[in-house]
């Protein structure tokens, strides 16, 4: 006699559902102890019948099983939170690096345009918006370059007036300092006469002793 195919849904009648839960509640605990002893594996069954019943099997401690459960459950969950955590910062990279990509692409566009590349698709507002930043980006140059210029012409005259103070205190210390051509005593300075003739000497007489 062929056993026929039990379609997987609620049996209706009490009774026939009382006796394939007996049946089949033995036979999954069968199978969970020779799971346990053929594979040495760690087992646990719990089954609560329809009205609250507690049927359960554990190949080893029962509490120590479901400890282990919820440990690696926990780091499951821990990873997997981790892993959605990497997943959503992937994301956000990804979606800044793409926003990035659009903003350099738009500055390239605009600095061509600013070197009057890739002008034929500008309408005429945008070529006026365009004069406009042009114009202002020379007022700012200028006004940068003046300001150079200007502390370049202040340090300059700051260091000529520093020269000039350096040759006037040079000045001024060389004049004091005593001429090389005077001579000093410990009375003073001695002066030297001379006496010029212009013509023919004149006769001495020499008198005798």
């Amino acid at each position: 006699m062929v056993r026929g195919k039990t379609q997987m849904k609620r049996i209706e009648n009490a009774a026939s559902r009382q006796v394939a839960f007996s049946k089949r509640r033995n036979g999954l605990l069968k199978k969970a102890f020779e799971l346990s002893v053929l594979c040495d594996a760690e087992v646990a069954l719990i089954i609560f019948s329809t009205r609250g019943k507690l049927y359960e099997f554990s190949s080893a401690s029962m509490s120590k099983t479901i400890e282990r459960y919820e440990k690696r459950e926990k780091d499951n969950t821990g990873i997997n939170n981790k892993l959605a955590a990497v997943d959503q910062n992937t994301q956000n990279v990804k979606e800044d690096a793409q926003s990035m990509a659009k903003k350099i692409e738009l500055l390239e566009n605009s600095k061509q345009k600013l070197l009057g590349n890739g002008l034929e698709p500008c309408s005429l507002n945008e070529l006026n918006q365009l004069e406009t930043n042009l114009e202002r980006s020379l007022s700012r140059i200028r006004e940068r370059k003046n300001l150079l210029f200007r502390q370049q012409i202040e340090k300059l005259k700051q260091e000529e007036k520093r020269l000039e103070e350096e040759n006037a205190n040079l000045r001024q210390t060389c004049g004091m300092k005593p001429s090389p051509w005077s001579t000093s005593t410990e009375e003073g300075t001695m002066e030297v006469e001379t006496e010029l003739f212009i013509g023919p000497p004149e006769r001495r007489r020499i008198q005798n002793p």
